[in-house]
Protein backbone atom coordinates (compact mmCIF):
# COMPACT_ATOMS: atom_id res chain seq x y z
CA UNK A 1 0.00 0.00 0.00
CA UNK A 2 0.89 3.21 -0.75
CA UNK A 3 -0.27 7.03 -0.44
CA UNK A 4 0.24 9.52 -3.17
CA UNK A 5 1.42 13.13 -1.70
CA UNK A 6 1.94 16.07 -3.46
CA UNK A 7 4.18 18.16 -1.61
CA UNK A 8 6.39 21.20 -2.58
CA UNK A 9 5.51 20.83 -6.69
CA UNK A 10 6.37 17.22 -6.80
CA UNK A 11 4.75 13.87 -6.23
CA UNK A 12 5.64 11.11 -4.32
CA UNK A 13 3.99 7.62 -3.12
CA UNK A 14 5.12 7.11 0.26
CA UNK A 15 4.89 3.33 1.41
CA UNK A 16 2.47 2.73 4.49
CA UNK A 17 4.24 0.97 7.24
CA UNK A 18 2.26 0.01 10.23
CA UNK A 19 3.01 1.38 13.92
CA UNK A 20 -0.33 -0.43 15.29
CA UNK A 21 -3.02 -3.18 14.77
CA UNK A 22 -5.03 -0.85 13.10
CA UNK A 23 -2.95 2.05 12.21
CA UNK A 24 -0.59 3.02 9.37
CA UNK A 25 1.57 6.24 8.67
CA UNK A 26 2.82 7.05 4.84
CA UNK A 27 7.20 6.79 5.24
CA UNK A 28 8.26 10.04 4.29
CA UNK A 29 11.71 9.58 4.07
CA UNK A 30 14.29 12.51 1.80
CA UNK A 31 17.61 10.54 1.96
CA UNK A 32 18.57 9.79 -1.32
CA UNK A 33 15.72 12.00 -3.11
CA UNK A 34 18.10 15.64 -3.78
CA UNK A 35 15.22 16.75 -6.12
CA UNK A 36 12.81 16.50 -3.14
CA UNK A 37 15.00 17.55 -0.25
CA UNK A 38 15.68 21.06 -2.67
CA UNK A 39 12.69 21.64 -3.14
CA UNK A 40 10.96 21.74 0.10
CA UNK A 41 13.87 23.36 1.69
CA UNK A 42 13.03 26.31 -0.88
CA UNK A 43 9.68 26.13 -0.63
CA UNK A 44 9.89 26.12 3.50
CA UNK A 45 12.49 29.54 3.16
CA UNK A 46 9.87 30.87 1.25
CA UNK A 47 7.76 31.11 4.35
CA UNK A 48 10.69 31.32 7.12
CA UNK A 49 10.58 33.99 9.47
CA UNK A 50 14.03 35.84 10.08
CA UNK A 51 16.27 33.75 12.07
CA UNK A 52 19.60 33.28 12.40
CA UNK A 53 20.27 30.19 13.31
CA UNK A 54 18.16 26.82 12.17
CA UNK A 55 18.19 23.83 14.32
CA UNK A 56 16.49 20.16 13.89
CA UNK A 57 16.82 16.83 15.07
CA UNK A 58 18.76 13.84 13.82
CA UNK A 59 18.44 12.60 11.81
CA UNK A 60 16.15 12.60 9.03
CA UNK A 61 16.37 16.61 9.04
CA UNK A 62 19.47 16.70 7.95
CA UNK A 63 19.43 17.20 4.50
CA UNK A 64 17.03 19.34 4.80
CA UNK A 65 18.32 21.89 6.94
CA UNK A 66 21.87 21.57 5.20
CA UNK A 67 20.14 22.59 2.09
CA UNK A 68 17.89 25.09 4.10
CA UNK A 69 20.82 26.92 5.22
CA UNK A 70 23.30 26.95 1.76
CA UNK A 71 20.14 28.75 0.38
CA UNK A 72 20.35 31.23 2.56
CA UNK A 73 24.09 32.16 2.66
CA UNK A 74 23.85 30.81 6.45
CA UNK A 75 27.04 29.07 7.52
CA UNK A 76 25.97 26.99 10.49
CA UNK A 77 23.22 24.77 12.19
CA UNK A 78 23.02 22.83 14.78
CA UNK A 79 21.79 19.54 15.15
CA UNK A 80 20.50 17.94 18.35
CA UNK A 81 22.28 14.27 18.25
CA UNK A 82 20.69 10.91 18.94
CA UNK A 83 23.87 10.46 21.24
CA UNK A 84 27.07 12.10 22.75
CA UNK A 85 29.52 11.62 20.37
CA UNK A 86 33.52 12.21 21.96
CA UNK A 87 33.87 15.59 20.90
CA UNK A 88 30.97 16.98 22.44
CA UNK A 89 31.37 19.16 25.73
CA UNK A 90 29.53 20.22 28.00
CA UNK A 91 26.40 18.87 26.38
CA UNK A 92 22.84 19.60 26.77
CA UNK A 93 20.21 17.13 27.03
CA UNK A 94 16.32 16.43 26.84
CA UNK A 95 14.23 12.88 26.37
CA UNK A 96 11.98 12.77 23.35
CA UNK A 97 9.23 9.91 22.88
CA UNK A 98 8.65 9.88 18.33
CA UNK A 99 5.91 8.21 16.98
CA UNK A 100 8.50 6.40 14.77
CA UNK A 101 10.86 5.25 17.95
CA UNK A 102 10.04 2.95 19.86
CA UNK A 103 12.10 3.66 22.86
CA UNK A 104 12.25 7.07 24.58
CA UNK A 105 15.42 9.10 23.48
CA UNK A 106 17.72 11.51 24.57
CA UNK A 107 18.84 14.60 21.82
CA UNK A 108 22.07 16.18 22.93
CA UNK A 109 23.67 19.75 21.66
CA UNK A 110 27.19 19.97 21.83
CA UNK A 111 28.09 23.03 24.39
CA UNK A 112 29.74 25.07 21.79
CA UNK A 113 26.14 24.72 20.16
CA UNK A 114 24.00 25.30 22.63
CA UNK A 115 26.44 28.53 23.57
CA UNK A 116 26.34 29.90 19.49
CA UNK A 117 22.61 30.00 19.84
CA UNK A 118 22.28 31.87 23.21
CA UNK A 119 20.47 35.34 22.26
CA UNK A 120 19.98 34.43 18.37
CA UNK A 121 16.66 34.02 16.86
CA UNK A 122 16.17 30.10 16.25
CA UNK A 123 14.27 28.39 13.66
CA UNK A 124 12.94 24.85 14.16
CA UNK A 125 12.98 22.72 11.51
CA UNK A 126 12.10 18.78 10.80
CA UNK A 127 10.93 16.51 8.07
CA UNK A 128 7.45 15.39 9.42
CA UNK A 129 5.69 16.54 12.49
CA UNK A 130 3.52 14.29 14.19
CA UNK A 131 2.77 14.38 18.08
CA UNK A 132 5.11 16.94 18.71
CA UNK A 133 7.12 15.15 21.22
CA UNK A 134 10.37 15.69 18.90
CA UNK A 135 9.33 19.38 18.60
CA UNK A 136 9.14 19.91 22.33
CA UNK A 137 12.17 18.49 22.76
CA UNK A 138 14.12 20.79 19.94
CA UNK A 139 12.05 23.76 22.06
CA UNK A 140 13.73 22.92 25.08
CA UNK A 141 16.53 22.69 24.08
CA UNK A 142 16.71 26.38 22.36
CA UNK A 143 15.01 27.40 26.16
CA UNK A 144 18.26 25.83 27.90
CA UNK A 145 20.54 27.88 25.07
CA UNK A 146 18.98 30.85 25.73
CA UNK A 147 17.38 30.84 22.36
CA UNK A 148 14.44 32.97 20.92
CA UNK A 149 12.43 30.54 19.32
CA UNK A 150 10.74 32.66 16.58
CA UNK A 151 8.97 29.73 14.35
CA UNK A 152 8.94 26.11 13.63
CA UNK A 153 8.75 24.19 10.47
CA UNK A 154 8.30 20.82 8.37
CA UNK A 155 7.53 19.91 4.77
CA UNK A 156 5.03 17.99 6.37
CA UNK A 157 2.09 17.55 9.50
CA UNK A 158 0.87 14.32 10.42
CA UNK A 159 -2.12 13.29 12.42
CA UNK A 160 -2.85 15.68 15.54
CA UNK A 161 0.08 18.43 13.97
CA UNK A 162 -2.33 18.73 11.00
CA UNK A 163 -4.21 21.84 11.25
CA UNK A 164 -1.73 23.45 14.37
CA UNK A 165 -1.48 27.45 13.48
CA UNK A 166 1.87 27.54 15.55
CA UNK A 167 3.90 25.40 12.84
CA UNK A 168 4.45 26.23 9.34
CA UNK A 169 4.20 23.11 6.89
CA UNK A 170 4.14 22.39 3.29
CA UNK A 171 1.50 19.71 3.52
CA UNK A 172 -0.70 17.32 5.23
CA UNK A 173 -0.04 13.61 5.69
CA UNK A 174 -3.24 11.60 7.81
CA UNK A 175 -2.61 8.48 9.04
CA UNK A 176 -3.96 5.17 7.69
CA UNK A 177 -6.09 2.30 9.36
CA UNK A 178 -4.86 -1.19 8.67
CA UNK A 179 -6.77 -0.76 4.66
CA UNK A 180 -4.89 1.98 3.68
CA UNK A 181 -8.04 4.60 4.32
CA UNK A 182 -7.15 7.89 5.62
CA UNK A 183 -8.01 8.60 9.08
Amino acid sequence: MVYNIQVAGLSRDLPLCPIGENLYIGAFIMFGDTELTERAAEALLERAPEHDVLITAESKGIPLICSMCRMSGKNRYVLARKSVKLYMKNVVKCEVKSITTEARQTLYVDGDDAEYMKGKRVLIVDDVISTGESLRTLEELVRISGGEIVGRMAVLAEGDAIGREDIITLAPLPLFDAQGNAL
